[in-house]
């Protein structure tokens, strides 16, 4: 989501191939170059598909004078969102040419956020079509994966002027509400909050199932739920 101070991601680690084969797996990854720039990707969708995207983007840092176009030399975020667009685009479709074949069977879609050296900080939804669209003031978040459960905590709750603080509470509310509702959503949560201007990697870290915090939010946010549905009138037949 897009803040006043700066951007925050969010990411579950849970991935899963039915109730029997369930994973963990980093859906985020931070690209820095301090002073520079700070690029963040998240992602939801078919594993191998992410997976392949990062590993290309990652890969092209390491040697810039043979592997090009590289994420960290990109002179805009606009650029670095074509850049990952194409980069998704390709992957998916080297994916559907071989193997079994299913409608969406390798699609994924993504979240790019981060701040370059003069441009200010900006947010983007990429889909696997390789198009994407920018955040702004009307749409201030996105979400991808499993959203209908928390997204209206999100949409009630958020404002621009959050502190970091303040938005880390009202993430984890929204993601408790997700993962008690939908077993394809799990902890642990990995965040990332980056201050705009920073040109650096912010605060960044790992929430567990036994965080004494989100064990407070969890059992806080269950019971002011039923404290406020008791204070509502009761339906009379």
């Amino acid at each position: 989501m897009m803040l006043e101070k700066g951007l925050v991601f969010m990411s579950d680690t849970r991935t899963n191939a039915g109730l029997d084969n369930i994973s963990t797996f980093q859906k985020m990854k931070i690209w820095e170059q301090p002073g520079q720039g700070v690029i963040t990707l998240m992602s939801a969708g078919n594993l191998a598909t992410t997976q392949a995207v990062v590993s290309i983007l990652d890969e092209r840092t390491k040697a810039h004078d043979e592997r090009d176009p590289s994420i960290l030399a990109v002179p805009s975020m606009f650029q670095a969102a074509r850049l990952i667009a194409k980069t998704l685009k390709d992957v998916i479709a080297n994916h559907a040419q071989v193997g079994q074949r299913a409608d969406s069977a390798f699609n994924a879609t993504l979240i790019l956020g981060g701040q370059i050296a003069g441009g200010p900080p900006r947010l983007f939804l990429i889909y696997p079509e390789g198009n994407f669209i920018e955040a702004g003031a009307d749409t201030p978040f996105f979400q991808i994966g499993e959203m209908m459960y928390g997204r209206p905590i999100l949409v009630r709750a958020y404002e621009p002027g959050l502190s970091f603080e303040e938005a880390m509470r009202l993430l984890l509310v929204s993601f408790d509400s997700t993962i008690k509702a939908n077993l394809t959503v799990g902890l642990p949560l990995d965040f990332h909050f980056y201050e705009t201007d920073s040109l650096e990697q912010g605060k960044t870290g790992r929430i567990s199932a036994d965080d004494p915090y989100f064990l407070a939010i969890s059992q806080g946010w269950g019971e002011a739920l039923k404290s406020a549905l008791d204070q509502q009138p009761t339906f009379e037949f």
